[in-house]
């Protein structure tokens, strides 16, 4: 086992690489490990060197269909923390709506982000929400649509292009706005959008937990493909 840099170790064979571990820091500070072999018996032997040098408690995320790989980080000590499914949604015209969803301006659109990341924090904690590619006040306008009600941005969704197929990677409404028709407004001008560019399926994952959520999108013909789990090392 060779430590190559900071966060990164190769397991060597005759000083051929068959194994090879990362640890990286998401947004929101927890630190997630990946190892990655060549041969069954080196993913143990990484794991063995990593774990005593890394910070508690550590996560990783596995395909719930790789049970062998599943059943390597159960040997590790990683226990099933949560599970996300991997869901493909048909795209069609927009619904007509009473909640008017527009292109957002970057300061308001900030202003939401951060208002909405706070309200989550003090409710179940952000890091319930799916993994996220950007912290906190980083926003792109042109990935975003958001809901407006009297001047006032309530709600946004984000879409995001993943090997070429759309993935709604956020949808999030202001909690005294939540149960009013806000989500569906934005979900159907985001599918309503896809569909106008030709682009017939999106996709997304949802937390299992998330009754909410589950139940929007599967109005909307939502099909769950496949399911991922993250693991945790306490």
């Amino acid at each position: 086992m060779t430590r190559v840099s900071r966060g990164c170790w190769h397991a060597l064979d005759d000083d051929r690489v068959i194994g090879r571990g990362e640890v990286f820091v998401r947004p929101d500070g927890r630190p997630f490990l990946s190892i990655d072999v060549w041969r069954d018996d080196a993913f143990g032997r990484l794991a063995e060197a990593m774990l005593p040098e890394l910070p508690k408690p550590l996560y990783t995320v596995v395909d719930e269909r790789e049970t062998h790989v599943t059943a390597h980080w159960r040997a590790a000590g990683f226990s099933v923390r949560r599970r996300e499914w991997d869901c493909l949604i048909p795209t069609g015209p927009a619904e007509p709506s009473d909640v008017p969803v527009i292109s957002p301006e970057e300061e308001p659109l900030s202003e939401l982000d951060r208002a909405i990341r706070e309200e989550v924090e003090a409710r179940i904690g952000w890091r319930e929400m799916p993994a996220e590619l950007l912290g906190p006040g980083v926003v792109d306008p042109s990935k975003y649509a958001v809901a407006a009600k009297s001047g006032r941005y309530v709600g946004l969704i984000r879409v995001t292009q993943v090997q070429r197929l759309p993935r709604i990677g956020l949808i999030a409404v202001r909690a005294d706005e939540q149960r009013r028709g806000v989500g569906r407004a934005l979900l159907g001008h985001a599918l309503g959008s896809l569909h106008d560019r030709g682009i017939a399926t999106a996709s997304a994952e949802l937390n299992e937990s998330n009754t909410a959520a589950l139940a929007l999108f599967e109005g909307f013909g939502a099909r769950r493909v496949g399911s991922n789990l993250e693991l945790v090392l306490p």
